[in-house]
């Protein structure tokens, strides 16, 4: 395909979000005939190889050739092939047998309760001598199944209580729960199931309003929006403690991704930044993708920051001093993985980045350690990464040295990717505490992702700014082993009693 990349992943997410069959093969109709001229114009240009003379044109024919056997390659790998990135396992190493089941896992955080069975009265016959059926004392037959309750919607009277004193000075309420919205009709757990549906579960606020349609509530989107609403406003301090906790860390991770902001002007692509480190993450959504936002997400951070190549982190590390830029090898491995379809040589520098992977896999990461056992494992890292990390990569920077490949090949761009972001790519020798990838935080992306697949980012810029402030502080909930629900119950009514933002992992609810 000869469309911008960004054109064709909008295309794909389109494929995607497909549920007509018709549509569908009309798609398949058009990636059909694209493939059919893909390969004509492919025909012509090894048809005019062969009869051209001029040493030029002869290559300026090679580069159109590999270029379009490459583009002719991606079409059948985005039509037909896996997404994953997983290479095939070498030959005539045996494959393990599948597994005939996992068998039933223990439920132990699961409440249990025992439900008798009897048969009814008037249904105690025997089927053989049409006699009574009497009850066996004490003999029963025991089996365990797991079922559900249906989600259950109640109007709830709160009727407080007066007191006074024999003093006659005053009369005493009762206190009523604590509310995120004054004089509000919905109680806050109320609230905080439909923002763990919407950003955890990824409900859309229209699925919602049918689901609760279905229980008895009557209720529209706005209602639910409101809810939500109120609950970030109280959460915002906890936010803006999350980002300044990830800032003050030496080695902190950076992406992004687009974010749809749909509002009466239209549809715009605006961009969710995001910021982790191992026990955090943060997210910040805006209207650009410049070196001056990553500049205000980033705010006076100076430490190591994980990246793939965008040009913004490259332009505040020119700015800082304390600024070092780590680039991502999961990056690198991704484009010969791309490239090895056409250029089996890419196999060797693989299997060469695999083993570096590879040696992490024998160390703790101190980064999620203390004391003692941290400094241990900081040390023994550093050890293992210098003594055979470094012949890996000297191993690697030669054979990317010695590769000849046409102009604009995918083989040409992966080793210009890796040489150009070599400095990068090593800083990892010198620093156990920064990862060979920076998967945590592309990982953290996935719950906007699938977000803005579902309910399509957001209708207006104040719909930006809750997105970001659910997303941080449930997943960062969920990074500290902690259960959302009760995260955020904590730390709003601790925000509204107290005014005191709240940590995960620093004050368990």
């Amino acid at each position: 395909m000869t469309r911008h990349d960004g054109e064709v992943v909008s295309e794909l997410d389109r494929i995607d979000r497909l549920d007509d069959l018709d549509t569908a093969k009309e798609w398949a109709k058009l990636y059909a005939r694209e493939n059919a001229r893909l390969r004509k114009k492919l025909a012509e240009a090894l048809a005019k190889l062969t009869k051209v003379s001029s040493p030029d044109a002869a290559r300026a024919l090679q580069v159109e050739l590999a270029a379009l056997q490459e583009q002719l390659g991606a079409l059948q790998q985005r039509t037909f092939g896996e997404s994953s990135e997983r290479r095939a396992k070498p030959e005539g190493k045996p494959a393990k047998p599948p597994k005939p089941g996992h068998g039933p896992r223990t439920q132990d955080k699961l409440p249990r309760e025992e439900k008798l069975l009897v048969i009814p009265e008037d249904r105690r016959v025997c089927p053989a001598c049409n006699g009574r059926l009497e009850e066996m004392k004490g003999q029963t037959e025991t089996t365990e199944q797991i079922t559900t309750r249906a989600r259950e919607y109640i109007v709830q009277l709160l009727v407080a209580q007066k007191y006074r004193c024999k003093c006659g000075i005053g009369v005493h309420t009762a206190p009523k729960p604590v509310t995120h919205i004054k004089g509000g009709r919905y109680s806050m757990d109320f609230a905080i199931d439909v923002a763990i549906d919407k950003y955890v579960n990824h409900l859309p606020l229209d699925r919602q309003r049918r689901m609760m349609g279905r229980a008895g509530l009557v209720i529209d989107t706005q209602t639910l929006w409101d809810q939500i609403d109120g609950l970030a406003r109280h959460l915002e301090p906890t936010y803006n403690a999350i980002r300044q906790y990830i800032l003050s860390a030496d080695v902190v991770g950076a992406d992004e991704t687009w974010w749809r902001l749909m509002d009466g002007e239209g549809s715009k692509r605006w961009w969710a930044w995001s910021l982790s480190v191992p026990d955090a993450v943060w997210h910040g959504i805006s209207s650009s993708r410049s070196a001056e936002a990553a500049r205000t997400h980033l705010g006076q951070f100076d430490g190591t920051l994980i990246v793939d190549g965008y040009k913004a982190y490259e332009t505040l590390a020119n700015e800082r001093e304390g600024l070092r830029l780590a680039n991502c090898w999961a990056h690198v491995r991704r484009k010969y993985y791309e490239a090895e379809r056409n250029y089996p040589t890419c196999t060797e520098a693989l299997d060469l980045i695999a083993e570096l992977f590879s040696l992490d896999h024998e160390t703790e990461d101190p980064s999620l350690l203390e004391g003692d056992r941290r400094a241990t494992a900081e040390q023994k890292r550093l050890e293992i990464r210098r003594a055979r990390g470094r012949p890996i990569l000297d191993k690697l920077h030669a054979w990317a040295l010695a590769q000849r490949a046409l102009p604009k090949s995918s083989l040409r761009e992966a080793t210009d990717y890796m040489l150009k972001y070599w400095t990068g790519l090593t800083v990892f020798l010198d620093d156990a505490y920064v990862p060979l990838d920076n998967n945590r935080t592309e990982r953290a992306l996935r719950g906007l992702v699938i977000g803005r697949k579902n309910h399509y980012g957001s209708r207006s810029e104040r719909g930006t700014k809750v997105a970001a402030i659910f997303y941080t502080v449930l997943e960062t909930a969920l990074l500290a082993g902690i259960d959302p629900r009760e995260f955020l119950a904590y730390a709003v009514e601790r925000q509204i009693l107290d005014r005191l933002p709240t940590l995960p992992w620093s004050q368990a609810p």
